[in-house]
């Protein structure tokens, strides 16, 4: 990835400079909460309390999974996704890349889409997160983009297609997703919007349950 010029429609976000190159944005922008797309150095606004709850939480919970069944490994942002086909260096807020991922995965950046990135929707990112970044994982290729917006109260998820377009999966009646990409966990989508998350505790007790079912 060389010095792009500027697209003409700038990428959703905080622009913080444009027409930069790839290696430039590694040393100066990247470990500092930035992203780069084509060219165009993107600040991502600091997290809400919430925001930051909900991360971990997601986070614990896939840890707990891995941790019994060692199929992947689950990373949070600022670990960077990059992106060949979109010309992109993305930060999801947690990203998985399972052992099968052809992709490279390095001590700085996923050289490739991750299986399923996650990103919590807040006001400052809500364009970007349902636009901008919605297409540029469908496009490149991440199976799952999973959307927690808890402004709205709503969760999507995205699968991707054989066509390569995503449709959006709904839970069970219960409010459990499941996904053929992590097999028997139970993702209890109303946990997502209580006061008061599960702690780690909770969270391996109840993933260590329904590995066993």
């Amino acid at each position: 990835m060389g010095t792009l010029s500027p697209p003409l429609s700038l990428p959703a976000g905080e622009v913080v400079a444009v027409d930069v190159a790839a290696d430039v944005y590694l040393a100066q922008y990247a470990e500092h909460h930035h992203e780069w797309v084509k060219g165009v150095v993107l600040r991502m606004s600091p997290e809400s309390l919430r925001h930051s709850l909900l991360t971990k939480y997601l986070l614990e919970l896939l840890d707990a999974y891995f941790a019994i069944r060692p199929i992947g490994r689950a990373l949070d942002e600022p670990f960077m996704m990059r992106l060949e086909k979109t010309e992109s260096y993305r930060q999801p807020d947690v990203m998985v890349i399972l052992n099968s991922n052809p992709g490279k995965l390095t001590e700085t950046a996923m050289i490739g889409p991750a299986d399923i990135c996650i990103e919590v929707v807040s006001p400052e990112s809500a364009t970007r997160d349902y636009g901008d970044k919605f297409i540029e994982y469908e496009e490149a290729g991440v199976q799952e983009y999973w959307l927690i917006d808890p402004r709205r109260q709503r969760c999507d998820f995205n699968r991707l297609g054989q066509s390569g377009v995503y449709t959006q999966i709904t839970p069970n009646e219960q409010g459990i997703y499941h996904t053929p990409l992590l097999p028997d966990l139970a993702l209890h989508v109303p946990t997502l919007g209580q006061e008061t998350l599960p702690h780690v505790i909770e969270i391996v007790r109840a993933v260590q349950a329904m590995l066993r079912e």
